[in-house]
C-alpha cells in the first residue's frame, strides 16, 4: 500500500521499521509489545464499532464478533498512530500488555470488519501490526484507498462481491504495508449481518509464510506421530494419556481408544507399570528428561525389551502441560548385546581359568580350580572326577574304561552347603558307575551328554546311588557330563548341574563346557607327566642318597632332606656321613647346580667319588682337589661343565679336632655349649644350646671352576659342640641376603632343644615362605670326645733303633693291663715292623698310640709325608715284607696324612669278635 498526505514520509519510515520488527518477532516466536492509546481514544474506537455482528446464515440476535478477534479493546494497540493521507499527524498512542502462551501470539491472525461498500468498520491491533496502518486512520474509509495498485484493488473488489453472493471467500492475496512493502497473506472473508439485518464483511488475514510454517509443522507432527516406528505418547499433568500412536498401541496390546484418559497403570500389567509410572512421575516433578532406559516388556502381545524416554512439556509461558514419551522395541538389540556380553563372560572365564592353572603342576589343585571356576557363573554344583593314574602320576591306561576303572572325585564346588551337598560332592570319594550309565558311556566314547529330567538324572552312575537322591533333594534338573581328554584318551569327567529356578543347560552351554574341559585336560595331563618325572627323579635321588646313616663313635648325627616344592624339579643336593679309621668321621654336604634327572645323576657320581676318595683317608683340602680334577668325568654331558659346591669336614673324637675345607659352599655353623651343658654327648639327650657362630673358612671355588686353591682349617672342638652343615635352599630367599638366613639358623641352634632330631625340625620350621623352591639338605652333628671309659695310651719315641724294642715292651705291658693278652703277639709283631720302617726313613720323633674300642686300634705316626707302599718281596729278599705282614694279619690297615707327616694304622679284632673266615 502507499500513502499520501502531510507527514507521510516520516510516518512511512516509522511504520516500515515497526512492521519489519513485528514480522521478525513473529518468525522468532516472540511476543511483541503493543502500543496503548489514551483512554479517550479507546472510547472513540469502541463507539465506532457495531454492537454485534453475525454470519448471514445464522439468526440475527445470537452471534457476536468471533472470539479469535476481540475487536478494538483497550490496551491492544501495537503501533504508533500515523496520519491518514490528508489527516492529522499527532494522534496519540499507548502501549498495552501482550497476550502470552498462545499459538495465536505466533501466528497473529489479523481481523478487519468492512461494510458492503468496502469501508473499514473495525481494524484490529493484529491488522495494525501486520500492515502498519493504525485503526484511527482507517475506520470509515474504503479499503481501496489503501491500495494504489489497481490490480490488487480489482482482486479485492471481486473477492467482496464473491463473498456477498456466496457468503464466504478464501484465498491468497498480496497486500502492501504502509511503507509499500508487499506482504503475502492468507485471507478468509465471511458475510455477517447485525441484529437489524445489515450485512458486514469479516476479513481474517495471516501472513502466508507463518501459515505455511504452521501447516508444515503440523504435517511433520502428524507424520512423526502416525508413521513413526517408535511408540509415542502424550500425557497430561495427571499422567493420563491424551494421545498415543498406533505403534505404541500395538506394543502395549491395547486399542488406541482404550488409552485415552487412562494412566499407564490402567493399561499395562501392574508389575510392568509400577516402574514406568515411577519414571513418569520423576520427569513430571523434576523436569529432567530420562533417555534410553531399557526395561523388560510387559507380558503383552509383543514381549521382549523396550527403551523408554520421557521429557516434560511446557508452553511458551512455562506452564507445565504434561509429558511426552517415546518407546522403542530394542529386543533384538538387547539380545544381540546380551549375546555379545554372554560370549565375553565365557571368554573371560576361559582366560581366568587358564591363568589360575597355568603354573599349577598338581592334578588335585587343578581339579579343584576347575570345579570352583564354573560355580556360580555357569552352574550351581560341579565335580571333577579323575582316573587314579592321573592323580598319582602313573601312565595312562591303554585299554578301554569299564566299571572296574578306579576314579577319584578330586574337585568339588557348590553354591550352598548342607548334608545333601556333602553326600553328592565329597572330595576324595571313590566313584563307581554302571557300564550303561551316563558316566560309563562318556568314559568309553568321549562324547559329552546333556541330561535333563528325573529319568535321565537317575542314569548318571548306577541305580540307587545316594548321590543321585541327594541331587534330587537339591532340586537338580539339568546336568552336563563332559569328558576330560588328553592325547585322545579320556582321563576323567567334569559334571556340572543346575538346580532350582535356574534355566537348564542348552547346546551352547554344552559346547562351552567341552572347550573348558579340553583346556583342563591338557593341564591335567601336564601335571600327570610332571608328577611322573618328579617321582622318577625323587626315586633316583633317594636311591643315591645314604640309605642308612651311621652313628660313629663320639658323634651323634641327625639329618633332613626336603625336595623342592611343586613347580620345581628335584635338585642335586646331597649329604653323607662316612666313618674313617681311628673312630674318625667325615661329614659332607654338597649341591650340584641344576635340577632334574641329570642333576640327580651327577650328584650320585659326585657322592661316589667323594666316598671313594674319603676311603683313602685324605685331608679335606686334598680330597676336594682330587674331586675337582675329576670334574670333566663327573659332568652331566660333554658340552656341560660340572658346577657344584661342597663342604667336607673330618672329626677325630680322640683328639677333639675338626678339620674343614669347602668349595664355594655355605659355611658351617658351630654352636659351643655353655658350662651348664650337663651330658651333651649322651645319644638322644637334650641339646642345651650355647654360643653359635659361622665358621670363617677360605671360600674356595666351586668344583669344576678352579683357579682358587682349597685350604683346610683345623679347630679344637669343646665337648658336646653342635656342627650344622646345610645347602643354600635352607637359608636363601628372593628378597633377603644370605647373611639373614644364616643368622636365623644360628639363632635357632643356640636355643635349647629336646633332642638333636627336634633341633632339625625347629630349623626347618623357620624356612621362609618366600624362599626359592629349591632342595634342602641339613646335617647336624653333636661332637663328643669318644665313648666314656674308652682306654687310650700313647707315647713319643726317638727315631733310634732302640725305639723298636721299647715300642714292643710298651705294647705288651699296656695290653696286659687292659686284659687283652691274646692280642699281644700279633700287636708286637706289627708294631715292630711299622716302627722299624719309621726309624729307617724318619729323622724326627715317632708316635705310638693304642685305643681299645670295638677293635684294637694301633697308630704309628712320623713326620714323613710320603705314605708307605706295599710291595711283593722275592724269596731271596731279606726285607720288604713288613707291610705285607700288616695286610695279612690286621683286620684293617691304612695310612693318612696328618699335619706335615703321616699316620699308619691297623686294627685287630677283639677276642670273640673275629670275623668268620668261612
Amino acid at each position: 500500500m502507499s500513502s499520501t498526505g502531510n507527514g507521510g514520509g516520516g510516518a512511512r519510515r516509522t511504520g516500515a521499521a515497526g512492521s519489519a520488527a513485528a514480522r521478525a518477532r513473529l518468525r522468532r516466536g516472540a511476543r511483541p509489545a503493543a502500543p496503548q492509546p489514551p483512554a479517550g481514544r479507546r472510547r472513540r474506537d469502541a463507539a465506532d464499532a457495531p454492537e454485534a455482528l453475525r454470519p448471514a446464515d445464522q439468526p440475527a440476535p445470537t452471534l457476536a464478533v468471533p472470539v479469535s478477534d476481540p475487536g478494538p479493546q483497550p490496551g491492544l494497540r501495537s503501533r504508533p498512530t500515523r496520519p491518514f493521507p490528508g489527516g492529522p499527524s499527532d494522534a496519540p498512542y499507548g502501549i498495552g500488555a501482550p497476550a502470552e502462551g498462545s499459538l495465536l501470539d505466533m501466528l497473529k491472525v489479523a481481523i478487519a470488519i468492512l461494510d458492503t461498500a468496502g469501508r473499514v468498520v473495525l481494524w484490529s491491533p493484529a491488522a495494525e501490526e501486520l500492515l502498519g496502518w493504525p485503526n484511527e486512520l482507517l475506520v470509515g474509509r474504503r479499503i481501496d484507498e489503501l491500495i494504489p495498485d489497481q490490480e490488487q484493488v480489482g482482486r479485492i473488489r471481486a473477492a467482496i462481491q464473491d463473498t456477498l453472493r456466496h457468503g464466504r471467500w478464501a484465498g491468497n492475496a498480496e497486500l502492501r504495508d504502509r511503507d509499500g512493502v508487499p506482504i503475502a497473506v492468507d485471507a478468509r472473508i465471511s458475510l455477517l449481518v447485525d441484529g437489524d439485518g445489515t450485512p458486514f464483511l469479516q476479513v481474517n488475514m495471516a501472513e502466508a509464510a507463518a501459515v505455511r510454517a504452521v501447516e508444515h509443522d503440523l504435517a511433520v507432527r502428524d507424520a512423526l506421530f502416525e508413521q513413526s516406528p517408535l511408540g509415542i505418547a502424550i500425557m497430561d499433568t495427571e499422567l493420563r494419556y491424551t494421545a498415543v500412536n498406533q505403534t505404541l498401541a500395538e506394543m502395549n496390546g491395547v486399542a488406541l481408544e482404550d488409552h485415552v484418559g487412562r494412566t499407564t497403570g490402567e493399561t499395562l500389567p501392574e508389575r510392568a507399570a509400577d516402574e514406568v509410572t515411577a519414571i513418569q512421575r520423576q520427569v513430571l516433578a523434576t523436569g529432567e528428561p530420562v533417555i534410553d532406559v531399557t526395561l523388560a516388556s510387559p507380558v503383552t502381545a509383543r514381549s521382549g525389551y523396550r527403551s523408554i524416554s520421557y521429557s516434560r512439556m511446557t508452553d511458551r509461558s512455562g506452564r507445565v502441560l504434561g509429558i511426552s514419551g517415546t518407546v522403542m522395541d530394542v529386543t533384538e538389540r538387547y539380545r544381540a548385546v546380551a549375546k555379545v556380553e554372554h560370549a565375553r563372560r565365557r571368554l573371560s572365564l576361559l582366560n581366568e581359568f587358564g591363568s589360575r592353572v597355568g603354573d599349577l603342576l598338581d592334578a588335585a589343585r587343578i581339579a579343584q580350580e576347575l570345579a570352583s571356576s564354573v560355580v556360580p557363573r555357569l552352574t550351581d554344583h560341579s565335580a571333577v572326577i579323575l582316573l587314579q593314574a592321573v592323580a598319582h602320576g602313573d601312565d595312562l591306561p591303554r585299554h578301554g574304561h569299564d566299571r572296574r576303572t578306579s576314579l577319584l572325585q578330586l574337585g568339588t564346588a557348590s553354591v550352598q552347603d548342607g548334608p545333601e551337598v556333602e553326600v553328592m560332592l565329597r572330595r576324595g570319594a571313590r566313584i563307581t558307575f554302571a557300564e550303561d550309565s551316563a558316566c560309563g558311556r562318556v568314559l568309553r566314547t568321549g562324547v559329552p551328554e546333556l541330561l535333563s529330567g528325573a529319568d535321565q538324572l537317575d542314569e548318571v552312575t548306577y541305580p540307587g546311588d545316594p548321590k543321585t537322591q541327594a541331587a534330587h533333594d537339591l532340586g537338580v534338573h539339568s546336568m552336563l557330563v563332559v569328558p576330560l581328554r588328553a592325547r585322545g584318551i579320556v582321563i576323567g569327567l567334569l559334571l556340572v548341574s543346575r538346580a532350582g529356578y535356574r534355566e537348564g543347560f542348552d547346546r551352547d552351554d554344552l559346547a562351552f563346557t567341552v572347550e573348558l574341559a579340553d583346556r583342563a585336560g591338557s593341564s591335567l595331563d601336564n601335571a600327570r607327566l610332571y608328577a611322573r618325572e618328579r617321582t622318577a627323579a625323587l626315586t633316583l635321588q633317594r636311591t643315591l642318597l645314604p640309605q642308612q646313616v651311621p652313628q660313629p663313635t663320639g658323634v651323634e648325627v641327625a639329618y633332613r632332606y626336603v625336595p623342592g616344592s611343586s613347580g620345581a624339579e628335584v635338585g642335586g643336593d646331597w649329604f653323607d656321613v662316612i666313618p674313617l679309621p681311628g673312630d674318625r668321621t667325615a661329614l659332607v654336604v654338597g649341591d650340584v647346580m641344576g635340577h632334574g634327572l641329570r642333576a640327580a645323576a651327577t650328584m650320585g657320581r659326585l657322592r661316589t667319588a667323594v666316598r671313594v676318595l674319603a676311603a683313602l683317608d685324605l685331608p679335606p683340602d686334598v680330597l676336594l682337589r682330587h674331586v675337582h680334577e675329576l670334574a670333566d668325568d663327573l659332568a652331566q654331558g660333554p658340552d656341560e661343565a660340572l658346577l657344584a659346591t661342597c663342604v667336607y669336614a673330618v672329626f677325630d673324637p680322640g683328639t677333639a679336632r675338626l678339620t674343614v675345607a669347602k668349595a664355594g659352599h655355605i659355611p658351617p655353623v658351630l654352636v659351643v655349649p655353655g658350662e651348664e651343658g650337663g651330658e651333651p654327648t649322651r645319644t638322644g639327650g637334650p641339646l642345651h644350646g650355647g654360643a653359635g657362630r659361622i665358621l670363617d673358612l677360605p671360600s674356595g671355588a666351586p668344583l669344576g671352576v678352579g683357579g682358587v686353591p682349597f685350604e683346610s682349617v683345623e679347630l679344637k672342638i669343646p665337648e658336646g659342640s653342635l656342627l650344622a652343615l646345610c645347602t643354600d635352599g635352607l637359608v636363601e630367599s628372593r628378597d633377603k641376603d644370605l647373611d639373614v638366613g644364616l643368622g636365623r639358623l644360628v639363632t635357632v641352634l643356640q636355643e635349647s632343644h629336646a633332642s638333636i632330631q627336634a633341633a632339625c625340625e625347629a630349623v626347618l620350621d623357620t624356612m621362609e615362605q618366600g624362599r626359592e623352591p629349591d632342595d634342602v639338605a641339613l646335617l647336624l652333628a653333636r661332637l663328643g670326645h669318644g665313648q666314656a671309659g674308652t682306654p687310650t695310651a700313647g707315647w713319643t719315641l726317638p727315631a733310634e733303633p732302640t725305639a723298636v724294642s721299647r715300642a714292643r715292651r710298651l705294647v705288651r705291658s699296656t695290653l696286659a693291663e687292659w686284659g687283652v693278652e691274646e692280642l699281644t703277639d700279633t700287636a708286637e709283631l706289627l708294631v715292630s715292623e711299622l716302627v722299624t720302617n719309621a726309624v729307617r726313613y724318619a729323622s724326627a720323633p715317632i708316635g705310638v698310640r693304642l685305643t681299645l674300642g670295638e677293635t684294637l686300634l694301633v697308630e704309628i705316626s712320623d713326620p714323613l709325608p710320603e705314605p708307605p707302599r706295599e710291595r711283593h718281596a722275592a724269596e731271596a729278599d731279606e726285607g720288604g715284607r713288613g707291610l705285607e705282614l700288616v695286610r695279612r694279619l690286621a683286620l684293617h690297615w691304612g695310612a693318612r696324612a696328618e699335619g706335615i707327616g703321616k699316620v699308619v694304622w691297623f686294627e685287630q679284632a677283639l677276642p670273640g669278635n673275629e670275623p668268620d673266615e668261612s
